[in-house]
């Protein structure tokens, strides 16, 4: 799994990256609540572990704004607050599970494994995209577009599954390095530009209305016509 953990204490943020890298998860760290938020939303993650303490954006604020850009990724809480009521606040925010510290690490895993067990059937329901008459048969690796069967590169295949997952959304630079590239960093080169535009010209150039819009100064998005 790729976990993002949002903790601002440090002794607690290392064991747990190191636990769960011990047993061959890639984990993600974000110290303060508008990072965690920022990269929430940047990456694709099978869960976030978020403290509900957190300084710039607490826990249960960044959690209803991730709920409200309908990110559904799976989050367990993380708190000192353990409480009926906290545990019910923390629920209602949009939290998937509450863990209450101190705690137990096969605890966490165990909750973390049950909440994504959780995800991934609703996720396997989930099988085709659609956008307008632009259709992904994600079983198949097929698109379509109003019934014409469209040649994608792999490349081109997971851009458009992040776009169409992002659909009515813009979708920044940085957003399609990570999610589509895997890149943490700018490479300086124009290699979004490029697969942007051989896409483009696949599923739109013969079609209309166009899907795929430029969004100048921010990014891209995929949409369908009012």
């Amino acid at each position: 799994m790729r976990i993002l953990i949002i903790e601002d204490d440090r002794q607690v943020a290392d064991y747990l990256r190191k636990s769960l890298a011990e047993m061959g998860h890639v984990v993600d760290l974000a110290a303060d609540g508008r990072e965690g938020l920022r990269m929430a939303l940047a990456s694709v993650h099978d869960a976030l572990v978020v403290d509900r303490m957190l300084p710039g954006l607490d826990g249960l604020t960044l959690i209803q704004a991730l709920r409200a850009q309908r990110v559904k990724t799976p989050i367990l809480v993380l708190s000192a607050l353990g409480k009926v009521d906290d545990r019910v606040l923390g629920l209602k925010a949009g939290g998937d599970d509450y863990l209450v510290k101190p705690f137990a690490f096969s605890e966490l895993m165990a909750r973390l494994e049950a909440l994504t067990r959780r995800s991934g059937a609703e996720d396997a329901v989930a099988t085709r995209l659609c956008v307008a008459d632009l259709e992904m048969d994600l079983l198949a690796r097929a698109v379509t577009r109003n019934g014409t069967p469209i040649d994608l590169q792999p490349r081109e295949f997971k851009l458009l599954e992040y776009l169409m997952r992002h659909a009515g959304h813009v979708v920044t630079r940085t957003m399609l390095l990570e999610g589509v590239w895997d890149y943490h960093f700018d490479p300086q080169t124009n290699v979004i530009d490029v697969h942007i535009s051989r896409l483009r010209a696949k599923i739109d150039k013969d079609f209309d209305p166009p899907l795929l819009h430029t969004v100048r100064g921010a990014g891209y998005s995929l949409r369908a016509p009012r």
